[in-house]
């Protein structure tokens, strides 16, 4: 996979995270889990990013130990192969306390990225 591929899927965790942030910004919990049309959007954002992180190669995945990948793909496969025994209070807590966590983690990670690139362009053009 180049660094180009792993860049999108970068790039959808982060899409995914601020659509996520925008969604719940003045939510309770209360209301979180009684709104259908929030609750499984925000489901289905967690699995997008489980499903970008597990098209992600073990091989980048290495690079980052910091981020807990193995846990998001887990995650994913709970919701999806799982979906009505799913916890909303675990999901509550995962949006609230680990994706903010998980998306500086990511936004470097994307910066690392882009730095890698603006170099291997720069050698390419001298």
């Amino acid at each position: 996979m180049t660094e180009h591929n792993e860049l999108a899927y970068i790039n959808h965790i982060l899409d995914a995270i601020d659509d996520i942030e925008e969604s719940i910004d003045i939510l309770s919990k209360e209301k979180f889990i009684k709104t259908k049309d929030i609750k499984e959007a925000n489901i289905r954002r967690l699995e997008i990013i489980g499903e970008a992180v597990s098209n992600l190669p073990n091989s980048f995945r290495i690079k980052y130990p910091e981020v807990p990948w193995r846990v998001i793909v887990g995650n994913r496969d709970k919701m999806i192969h799982h979906y009505f025994g799913v916890n909303l209070d675990v999901v509550w807590n995962t949006i609230k306390k680990d994706v903010p966590d998980l998306k500086q983690k990511i936004l470097r990670i994307k910066r690392d990225l882009e730095k890698d690139q603006d170099g291997k362009r720069r050698a390419d053009n001298k």
